[in-house]
C-alpha cells in the first residue's frame, strides 16, 4: 500500500511540473512573437555598423556618414551569382516599391574585382533600382569582407582566389540587415523566408515611427 501511495504522489508531482512548464511556455510565447507583442519587442541591438568608404554605382564615394540619420536595409550580393542574389534583389525591389520616407536600401558587392560601378549600374537597371533610394556599393575587397564579417557579422568567403575566368563564386549570407538612424544594427532577416520578410516590414515601420517622434 505504501508503494502505491508513493507512486501516486510521484505522478501528481510530475503532472504538476509538466503543467507548470507548459503554462510558462504558453504565457511566454505571445511576448516573443504573438498577437500581444509590444511594438519594439522584435527589435534588438546587435552593435554599431563600423565606418566604411566604398564606391556607389554612380562613381561617387560613399561612407557611413552619408547614411547617418537614415534607417536602411543592407545586403551582400554579387552580379554573377546564380543562387540567392537574384532572389534577394527581387525582394529588395519589392521593398523599394513601398519604402517609407528617409529609408534607404544598400546592396554591397562581395565580388568587387568584377562588380565595377558600371557593372553594378547595369545590374541595378535590371531591377529598376531607383538611384535615390537603392544604393549599390563596391570597393576594395579587404574592406568589404571586414565590413561583412566583422561589422555585420555575416559570412562572406570566396571559394577560390579572385579570377575573371572562374566567376568568383562566393559563399555569403542571404540575410537582410536592418540598421537604424543611429548606425545600430537592429535585426537580421532571412530573405528567403516569407515570415521573416513580414517581420522586417513590421520592424521597419516601427523604427520609422520611432524616428518621427
Amino acid at each position: 500500500m505504501t508503494r502505491y501511495l508513493l507512486w501516486g504522489f510521484l505522478v501528481i508531482v510530475l503532472a504538476g511540473v509538466i503543467g507548470t512548464a507548459v503554462w510558462t511556455r504558453m504565457g511566454a510565447w505571445p511576448k516573443q512573437g504573438g498577437w500581444d507583442e509590444r511594438p519594439l519587442e522584435g527589435l534588438r541591438n546587435f552593435g554599431t555598423v563600423p565606418d566604411f568608404s566604398l564606391v556607389e554605382r554612380s562613381g561617387k564615394r560613399l561612407g557611413l556618414s552619408d547614411l547617418h540619420g537614415k534607417v536602411w536595409i543592407a545586403n551582400f550580393i554579387y552580379t554573377t551569382c546564380k543562387d540567392t542574389c537574384p532572389l534577394q534583389s527581387t525582394e529588395m525591389a519589392k521593398l523599394q516599391a513601398n519604402l517609407p520616407n528617409n529609408v534607404k536600401l544598400v546592396s554591397i558587392s562581395v565580388d568587387p574585382e568584377r562588380d565595377t560601378p558600371q557593372v553594378l549600374s547595369r545590374y541595378a537597371d535590371r531591377f529598376k533600382a531607383d538611384p535615390g533610394l537603392w544604393l549599390f556599393l563596391t570597393g576594395e575587397r579587404g574592406e568589404i569582407y571586414r565590413l561583412a564579417q566583422e561589422g555585420f557579422r555575416l559570412s562572406a568567403v570566396p571559394l577560390s582566389p579572385p579570377s575573371p575566368a572562374n566567376g568568383n563564386p562566393v559563399i555569403h549570407s542571404s540575410r537582410f540587415v536592418l540598421v537604424d538612424s543611429k548606425k545600430q544594427i537592429r535585426g537580421y532577416y532571412d530573405s528567403t523566408d516569407r515570415e521573416a520578410l513580414l517581420r522586417l516590414n513590421r520592424d521597419l515601420e516601427t523604427l520609422v515611427k520611432e524616428d518621427g517622434r
